[in-house]
């Protein structure tokens, strides 16, 4: 099968185009035949080896979490899924290696779902990461319908989800971004805000009794002005900075399930949430998708068809 692969951490040019073996299929696992993927910026990161000291890595490896295809083939003990199902799938195993940047990915039951009918295999790609850390990070939280929820980096791959799924639980959605994304976020009903000195006084003249919730998406100690935008109450995660838990918050990291990734489905069929693609590259081209996700300006999702 077409792969992309590298042998070593490195920059986007340690990524090649080569050809490898069908994946094994285990007991609890399909094939999936890959149609696209989607790049977050985990898999630049791991390809530079920051997640080395995290996460063990079987050279040669195959970048990409994000996946959308049809099952080619079943495992032993694998009854979710039949030979010809659409689906789509956050396929984080244990080890980094086999990924989905190729035509071919073996990934365990628990990581897939039915994909959404109402998308394209590109838009379905863009979803599960993403898609999960959003819906993850306000299930969590306790989102709820009343609640006012700030999401610091609401325009990004991520924040862009986290609206829509947060204006779905029936909560107000405050949105920091820049103003060039102002209006985009409007149009997805939240209330956006520019990031930078005077944010706590133009979110509290947004809620002037506090938010309920903040989601941090962003990093870089947004979280510390938690305690002055919040009620006395306020519940707090971040997916970006640690520091969260000084503030009473949670850290959050986002995991492969199944149920989860068939509610945002169903979300997408009800076309209360709808992906954003940024860009689409072809597999050959998966090092320049690499390198615009790493710009970290790209507003919802970069794609990588597969077939």
């Amino acid at each position: 099968m077409r792969a992309i692969a590298y042998t070593t951490y490195g920059g986007p040019d340690v990524l090649e185009l080569t050809d490898l073996p069908t994946p094994k299929v285990g007991p609890d696992s399909v094939l999936v035949r890959v149609r696209a993927t989607s790049v977050n910026p985990v898999d630049w990161k791991v390809r530079e080896g920051y997640l080395d000291g995290l996460m063990d890595a079987t050279f040669p490896v195959v970048p990409g979490w994000d996946v959308a295809g049809v099952v080619e083939q079943v495992g032993a003990d694998a009854p979710e899924f039949a030979v010809g199902d659409e689906v789509f799938g956050y396929v984080r195993k244990d080890v980094v290696g086999g990924g989905t940047t190729a035509e071919l990915v073996a990934a365990p039951v628990r990581t897939l779902a039915l994909k959404p009918r109402t998308v394209s295999f590109e838009e379905a790609a863009a979803v599960p990461l993403a898609g999960l850390t959003a819906y993850q990070a306000l299930r969590r939280l306790g989102v709820s319908a009343g609640d006012t929820v700030l999401v610091h980096a609401a325009a990004g791959g991520v924040g862009l989800f986290a609206v829509q799924i947060a204006k779905a639980f029936g909560a107000r959605v405050i949105g920091t971004a820049s103003e060039r994304n102002h209006e985009h976020l409007r149009a997805l009903g939240a209330e956006p805000v520019a990031y930078g000195e005077g944010l706590t006084d133009r979110v509290r003249a947004l809620a002037p009794d506090g938010v309920d919730v903040v989601l941090d998406l962003v990093g870089g100690g947004v979280v510390a002005t938690t305690p002055d935008v919040g009620t006395a109450e306020v519940r707090a995660g971040s997916v970006a900075d640690p520091e969260v838990t000084a503030v009473g918050g949670v850290y959050l990291w986002v995991r492969p399930d199944s149920a989860d990734l068939a509610a945002l489905a169903q979300l997408i069929d009800d076309g209360a949430v709808r992906p954003e693609v940024a860009e689409v590259f072809p597999l050959e081209e998966t090092a320049a998708a690499h390198e615009l996700s790493a710009t970290g300006h790209v507003r919802g999702k970069v794609v990588v068809r597969v077939a």
